[in-house]
């Protein structure tokens, strides 16, 4: 068997050791059904001439916004731009935020090059403002193109993707923040014991999250990464999602119970990535992260849309400089910041108990601080005042400390005065971003149902798919490299997880909130997980389809106090 022909930037003796070539093979089929198999399969991925091949065909059919720089840009203005500099100390662009270019194999002359089309690429792409993840992307192709001008020209269409589906890199801060929250909730709601352990050790959890493009994009040793680019050409953005979480789960599983190596966890995974080689395969590493059911490509883009909504509205869209007060992961500071013991009071739960809560909310939420809008102590044990100081506010956190000293509560996504609109009748609303949960005598959370068991809902019909999908293309401004939203059709967009979005076979699973004159329920179908009177006095709980739960304290109790928490912006200066 011959060699393989590896570029001419590419180390041969350590990529012979990174990546065996086990010779050609053949790839007579290009249909996506049948690529997305293969990926997976990973049946090019000791091939080094039939990935590159692959990796032509994909970039090229990417659809790209009509002037599009080439091969014969890059040879255009290289010289300018690189002038008498030696290639190996040229500064990196800004956009990419001093991360530093990996080796991936590559020589001298291959580093080199990464640094010269990095900066043609700044130079074409003003609107780029931060993007961390392409000189990994960009050390990637060099492998498996002709010369620099070819690695140029693929990169760029991937920057130039035209389509506002087709999500392939964050190009600004604003929309790689957002990622980051948007990972957090993924992490939130599917990888819930790393979660714990993640609040339990971390002062700042968004920080540590805010480096999951760098376990990928920087961290992750060649092999593991190709198979990952591989899967992400074919598949889009959703797959980078899953592969983290993937890493993330195998982190809990090698730490459980074990001493951090440093006091910083942030490093520890940093380290973990570096040398995943020890506990997992690149095969099983993405046969974890495809047993990750996640929500659809549709929904994970509204809750990425929803989080950048959130920044925008906190002016936080590109990366401060000389004041870190204006960094989301400063407004973050977690919940030590959000809930801290001087200004936080409840006569229900204490400070670690609300910060327990507030690490469960969704990121865009846990930005803000907790702001008292209702307590039957001050406001008296009446359910009309309970609506009037909470209407308005939206989300709401509502706590109960019983007679029993019991305590339990729910996080509850839409404004109550949604009630008003089934005209005096009791009727469900709220979104499936609801929970419930116990604090007292044990900390227990119950999310919604369709979360753990996808299966429980059918696949939408083709118009109704159709129509959301040409819903969320409407509202995204293509020609940003972020995909942002204008507030207004933001504002239009159906809310992440609203129930319309899933074909459930039945309303059981959908009940999560409903308030009349005489009653307060959160939770149904087959029973309640929370019914509370008319007169703030008495409740009961028991197991409910919506969130699968058990009851929340004794079934029936007698109320010692209620409260509703709001959601505060920080004041910044």
């Amino acid at each position: 068997m011959n060699p393989p022909a590896y570029s001419c930037f590419v180390d041969r003796d350590k990529m012979d050791s990174a990546i065996p070539d086990l010779g050609p093979k053949e790839l007579s089929c290009m249909e996506l059904p049948e690529l997305k198999q293969l990926a997976r399969q990973g049946y090019w991925a000791r091939s080094y001439a039939l990935r590159g091949q692959v990796y032509q065909r994909l970039i090229r059919d990417i659809p790209c916004r009509t002037v599009t720089p080439d091969a014969s840009v890059y040879r255009d203005i290289v010289g300018k731009i690189v002038g008498k500099h030696s290639s190996t100390s040229l500064p990196l662009p800004e956009f990419v935020d001093n991360t530093q270019v990996p080796s991936y194999c590559l020589n001298s002359k291959g580093e080199g090059a990464v640094r010269k089309i990095l900066l043609c690429i700044s130079n074409q792409f003003p609107d780029v403002s931060f993007c961390p993840a392409l000189p990994a992307v960009v050390a990637l192709l060099l492998h498996y193109s002709a010369d620099e001008a070819e690695c140029f020209e693929k990169a760029c269409r991937i920057l130039a993707c035209k389509d506002p589906s087709r999500k392939l890199v964050d190009q600004s801060f604003l929309a790689f923040e957002s990622s980051c929250m948007t990972f957090g909730d993924l992490v939130n709601k599917y990888c819930q014991a790393a979660h714990q352990l993640m609040v339990a050790v971390s002062e700042d959890v968004l920080q540590v999250y805010a480096d999951w493009q760098r376990w990928l994009f920087g961290e992750l040793p060649l092999s593991y990464f190709a198979r990952v680019f591989d899967v992400f050409l074919v598949e889009g953005y959703k797959v980078l999602y899953r592969v983290a979480l993937a890493i993330l789960k195998f982190f809990h599983k090698v730490r459980a119970g074990q001493p951090l190596e440093s006091d910083n966890v942030k490093q520890d995974i940093r380290t973990f990535v570096r040398d995943i080689a020890k506990t997992v395969s690149p095969e099983k590493l993405l046969e974890k992260a495809f047993a990750i059911r996640l929500f659809s490509r549709k929904e994970i883009q509204l809750l990425q849309m929803a989080n950048e909504k959130a920044l925008k509205q906190k002016g936080i869209t590109v990366k401060q400089k000389s004041s870190a007060l204006t960094s989301p992961r400063s407004l973050r500071q977690f919940v030590h910041l959000a809930v801290h013991a001087d200004n936080f009071h409840s006569e229900i739960v204490g400070v670690k108990e609300m910060r327990d809560i507030w690490s469960w909310v969704p990121e865009r939420f846990a930005l803000c601080q907790p702001l008292l809008l209702f307590s039957s102590l001050q406001h008296g044990y009446s359910l009309t005042r309970f609506y009037f100081q909470c209407e308005g506010r939206e989300p709401t956190v509502l706590l109960i400390k019983t007679t029993q000293k019991e305590v339990c509560g729910a996080y509850l996504s839409t404004d109550w005065s949604e009630r008003n609109k089934f005209g005096g009748k009791l009727g469900f609303f709220g979104t499936g971003e609801c929970f419930v949960f116990r604090l007292q005598p044990e900390v227990q959370r119950y999310e919604w149902v369709v979360i753990k068991h996808p299966e429980l809902t059918k696949p939408a019909s083709l118009e109704s798919a159709s129509l959301e999908s040409a819903s969320l293309e409407s509202a995204t401004v293509s020609s940003s490299p972020s995909h942002s939203l204008s507030s207004e059709s933001s504002d239009r967009l159906s809310p992440f997880l609203a129930t319309r979005h899933f074909n459930l076979p039945s309303k059981t699973e959908s009940l999560f909130m409903a308030g009349g004159s005489d009653c307060l329920i959160i939770g149904g179908g087959g029973g309640q997980a929370l019914y509370i009177d008319g007169d703030l006095n008495r409740g009961r709980t028991g197991h409910c389809d919506t969130f699968n739960n058990q009851p929340l304290c004794s079934e029936n109790f007698l109320i010692a106090a209620v409260e509703a928490w709001g959601f505060q912006d920080p004041d910044i200066q």
